[in-house]
């Protein structure tokens, strides 16, 4: 997963434009300049200037005065500051452009630093948080960035010659834009909305709680039992909720009635999460043992009372959304938190994305995979094949070899790091290039299950988190390192490879998530593990397929629990755990029932990404589609030249990106049509 640094600034800092009517009108009652003085000083201008400049005089003075507050100076000062500061001249506006993205490069850049610094004690494993950790690690450096640039009128400069253009606007005019204009657009993007510093602060403060309470939920494995007092995981396993028991239970599909009795116990433990049952002392407690099934805790064989969680969990996710919607009355153009996740950040409404989603989760072609597997497991589909994980090349192989594998190669993360240029290599780039993009990255221990932080200058690193045990890393380490390999290489090549500093980065998550998927199916290849199985493409078809039916209805639930908040926002965390449940059973029965066969499931809920990264899981199915797009158009083409061609695009919108990188817009209809004829020949094969 991405550590979305610039995204979280975006969010957090900035918004962007467009609102209903009637915000619009509370939104002009309170501006402080009359829309008489803005319309004289447009008019000054362009009787100054000519009318070649009068399009972008209107737009940049317009919105200097939908921000311009009686704090900022009069009227008077509001018309100097306009007349006195409009460059006309091309030349000196873009000299205005490259210093305001120098001097924009080394802020973001020291307060990427400073935060990745200040987070490291939570996000390394470092050994136990203290309180202090927290209390640094919640800090938002930025926080009063925005409003420390309006009052000393840098915002206000910024607006007046980059103004900001909507999506639909960046869309159709940017068809015919050179690359100076995209970046003199995203210039346009930065200051749109005043947030107060106390609000971004809170945002920070209550984010950081939530990722470091995921951060420390852990069960210990061993220390589970089953209905006849047995362990049935080895010693002190312990698995962060989610991603470990997701990965743990997937690393269980060996064919035997142990690893189905794992399976089932995973379930049952991933229930008990979501529903808050699980009794708290046993959240990261290897002094304790834990019946899951009748709910039991002992020690040294004696039962012992034990309360279930009450709603943290729910608590987390009541809190992010609570501060996040402090900031709605301070951003214009999308007033809520929804809207800026969504049109902002990702550059695509929610009700598209909903729409795509459901259209391929109700894909008749999933019954027949559904079927395959049920044929290919030797019994009937259960909720937990939602991660079914035999369409791999590695099912072949056992995971205990696995590990022994990357323990032996990767004792530590220096010994990752070491071999970056290597697995560079191996994915087609020739030495030197390896050598330079890896020159980039740092590789880390993580604490939790792992990320990729980027770095927003170009003199910084980008760092390679994912978990190393003391006896080295295992195989599950190593698939999420290739993962956040594919991210840092993004972060990489977007930033150092594009012609302008504010075209740096991807049109949004699901594009670097994409990468990071790309570079994860390849584990084994990077192992030299790799095989020659004549279905190896039907069945990688088959594997996104089956993934990206997962992560979207884990999306849908998170998109609808959002949408539930905004019309519910005095909700208790009781009623939100409820409605959770709820929606998770909904989305279930509608279009996951009908293949598995079970319904009333509420597996969907487990995901962590829903307390510690709201509105962040949409990403992942999206990456998955852009994953398999882009597979196809590189099919016969060098990987490392492609990839270096499409990622120094930079950050366009996800529309003329997918444009200019594969000729064709985000679409499920690739992936689809080929599942159909996957099915097919995979079946005639079985």
């Amino acid at each position: 997963m991405k550590q979305p640094f610039l995204i979280i600034i975006m969010l957090v800092l900035l918004s962007a434009f467009g609102c209903s009517t009637g915000e619009q009108q509370r939104r002009h009652d309170m501006r402080f300049i009359p829309d008489a003085t803005v319309e004289a000083v447009i008019q000054q201008l362009i009787e100054k200037h000519g009318e070649d400049d009068a399009a972008l005089i209107q737009r940049g003075v317009a919105q200097v005065a939908a921000l311009w507050r009686e704090d900022d100076g009069s009227t008077e000062a509001f018309v100097n500051f306009c007349v006195e500061n409009y460059l006309a001249d091309e030349e000196q506006r873009k000299e205005l452009f490259n210093t305001l993205s120098r001097n924009y490069e080394t802020i973001w850049g020291h307060l990427n630093q400073m935060s990745l610094e200040l987070t490291k004690p939570l996000h390394l494993d470092w050994g136990p948080i203290k309180p202090v950790d927290v209390l640094f690690g919640s800090y938002a450096p930025g926080a009063h960035l925005a409003e420390d640039f309006y009052r000393n009128k840098i915002a206000f400069l910024t607006i007046l010659h980059f103004p900001f253009y909507s999506l639909e606007e960046k869309n159709e005019l940017g068809k015919d834009w050179s690359r100076l204009d995209w970046a003199y657009a995203r210039m346009g993007d930065v200051f749109t909305s005043r947030v107060p510093a106390d609000v971004n602060q809170k945002i920070s403060r209550v984010s950081t709680d939530a990722d470091n309470y995921v951060s420390e939920y852990n069960i210990i494995m061993g220390q589970l039992l089953n209905d006849e007092g047995e362990r049935i995981f080895p010693g002190q396993l312990r698995l962060i909720t989610h991603w470990g028991l997701r990965d743990e239970l997937k690393a269980n599909y060996d064919g035997t009635a142990e690893g189905l009795e794992r399976q089932r116990m995973i379930y049952q433990v991933m229930q008990r999460i979501i529903d808050q049952t699980i009794p708290e002392k046993v959240i990261n407690n290897p002094e304790v043992h834990w019946n899951p099934y009748s709910n039991v805790v002992t020690r040294d064989e004696k039962e012992l009372t034990a309360s279930p969680e009450p709603n943290t969990r729910y608590l987390h996710l009541l809190g992010n959304y609570r501060a996040r919607k402090e900031a709605d009355p301070y951003s214009p153009n999308y007033p809520t938190y929804i809207e800026r996740a969504f049109q902002q950040g990702l550059e695509l409404s929610m009700d598209e994305v909903e729409a795509l989603f459901t259209d391929l989760v109700s894909a008749p072609v999933l019954k027949d995979v559904g079927r395959l597997i049920s044929q290919r497991l030797g019994r009937d589909l259960e909720p937990f094949d939602i991660w079914y994980d035999g369409f791999k090349a590695r099912s072949g192989i056992a995971e205990s070899e696995l590990d022994r594998i990357t323990r032996k190669k990767y004792p530590d993360a220096q010994a990752l790091e070491k071999d970056l240029p290597e697995l560079l290599v191996t994915l087609g780039y020739d030495r030197t290039r390896a050598e330079e993009i890896s020159s980039k990255i740092v590789v880390e221990g993580a604490r939790g299950a792992g990320h990729a932080w980027g770095a927003q200058m170009r003199s910084q690193y980008s760092h390679l988190r994912t978990r190393i045990a003391e006896d080295g890393m295992t195989y599950n380490g190593f698939n999420i390192a290739a993962h956040e390999l594919g991210h840092n290489v993004e972060q990489t090549i977007s930033l150092h490879d594009v012609d302008y500093y504010m075209m740096n980065g991807v049109p949004n998550t699901a594009f670097t998530e994409a990468l990071a998927f790309i570079f994860q199916v390849r584990d084994l290849k990077l192992l030299g593990l790799d095989d020659e199985d004549p279905e190896r493409e039907y069945l990688n078809t088959l594997d996104i397929l089956w993934g990206t039916y997962e992560i979207m209805g884990v999306s849908l639930v998170d998109m609808a629990v959002w949408r539930w908040l905004y019309d519910n926002p005095d909700a208790t965390p009781e009623q939100l755990k409820q409605e959770t449940i709820r929606i998770a059973v909904d989305v279930w029965n509608n279009y996951y029932a009908p293949v598995f066969g079970v319904k009333d499931s509420p597996v969907l809920a487990v995901y962590s990404h829903m307390i510690s990264y709201p509105l962040y899981l949409s990403a992942y199915p999206l990456g998955h589609l852009i994953e398999f797009q882009i597979e196809q158009h590189i099919s016969g083409r060098s990987l490392a030249d492609e990839v270096d061609r499409m990622f120094s695009l930079g950050n366009l919108t996800p529309l003329q990106w997918m444009h200019e990188a594969v000729g064709a817009p985000i679409s499920n209809q690739p992936l689809l049509d080929a599942a159909v004829k996957a099915v097919s020949v995979v079946s005639d094969e079985g």
